[in-house]
Order: structure tokens, then sequence, then C-alpha cells
């Protein structure tokens, strides 16, 4: 079967970069300090930032979830996108981190719009399940630690009105999913969850092989 998307190479990829909407001050300076963490990887690209940006537009979200913030950038980047009385509750377990991230928040004038959450994510948004924020969310970003994915998306079904996305990242994990010898943990849990994702039929949904791969899941 031939390959049905390209392979971006050095050259390819700058282009692209060069083509996409100018990468906000701030973001391009987290960007940056971001590459210097030893964590880095974990760091989504401007192209997905944009993205992220445009769906929050495309449907108007004025209140964003976010499972996994890393140092900041994705939360950033959907902040900036969001009206000036739009939320983001940006979930995740280091608050060295998430300290990376704060100040390029403050600086950019989105700090106020983000309320950030300490701790396992899973218990959070349970809670806010329990305290009755079911369907108050147009937009969830799930970019967090894999095994922990399956029980991410079900609570954020919950969580996400009906007509909202669902975006997560990491779905292709570098192409791990498609080997039938790859069993890690993280492989293992990813491919459960493209596979139920595909047969639910409470969604609408598309797999995209962007960066290392993103599902766009619509709440029916």
């Amino acid at each position: 079967m031939a390959t049905t998307f390209m392979t971006l190479n050095e050259r390819s990829q700058n282009y692209l970069l060069a083509h996409q909407p100018s990468e906000h001050a701030m973001l391009k300076r987290l960007r940056e300090v971001t590459a210097a963490h030893l964590e880095a990887r974990m760091q989504i690209s401007p192209e997905q930032g944009h993205l992220l940006a445009l769906l929050v537009r495309l449907i108007g979200a004025r209140r964003v979830l976010e499972v996994g913030t890393f140092t900041g950038y994705s939360a950033l980047a959907m902040a900036l996108a969001l009206p000036a009385d739009g939320r983001l509750v940006a979930c995740d377990i280091s608050e060295d981190w998430t300290a990376l991230g704060q100040p390029f928040w403050q600086a950019a004038g989105v700090a106020d719009k983000i309320e950030l959450k300490l701790g396992a994510a899973a218990d959070t948004l349970a809670a806010m399940v329990c305290s009755g924020m079911k369907d108050s969310f147009e937009l969830a970003f799930i970019d967090a630690d894999k095994t922990g994915y399956t029980e991410y998306y079900r609570l954020a079904l919950r969580l996400v009105r009906p007509g909202g996305l669902i975006v997560l990242d990491n779905m292709l994990r570098r192409g791990r999913v498609a080997d039938p010898g790859n069993n890690e943990p993280d492989t293992v849990a990813l491919r459960a969850l493209n596979s139920a994702i595909r047969d639910d039929e409470r969604v609408d949904r598309v797999l995209l092989p962007i960066a290392h791969g993103m599902t766009i899941v619509r709440r029916r």
C-alpha cells in the first residue's frame, strides 16, 4: 500500500512553519525555554498550537479543559484564542513544570483566564463531574500519561457539552500502535483507546497524522 501522507524533512518542516500564522512572542519564548528541559519531548509543536487555537475559535469556545499542561505552551495557545471572558482549566501533576510557563501566561496577559489544578487528573475530573460541571466545556485537550487516557476520555465526554470537541495527542505514538509486536503499556493503552473511539457511536471522530497523531472527537 502506498504511503498516504508525506514525511516531513527539515526543509518541508521549515516551509510549513513559514506559512503558519505568526507565533505569539510569548509562545515562541516559552517553546525556546522548554527546549532546554529534560522532558522537552513532551512539548507540542507550533503547528499543533495553531490547530488548537483555530479549533477554539471555530467552535466559539468559552470554557476549555486541558489534561496535561507540562510547561504551559498548549494552555497559552488556547488561552490566547479565548474571548476576554473565556476560561481554561489546566490539570497537571507537576508544580515545577507548570511554574516554568506561568510567567509567560502573565506576560501574554492571559494568566487570569487560566485556572491551574495540581493533582491526579482523574481525581480532578471526577470531582468536577460530581460538583455539577457536566456539559460545561466546549473543548478538552488531553496530552498526559498514556495509560490514563481511557479514563480521561471517559470523564471528558461527561464534561464536554454535546457538539463540543475532545482532542487527544500522541495517538499514533510514533507508529508504535501499528506494530503488533510492541506491547509497551503506553502502546497497549493507546491501541485500545483508538479502537474504542473508532467504535464509539456517541461521537464523530477522526485520527490525523499530525505530529505523533491527533484524534479529534465531536460529542454528538
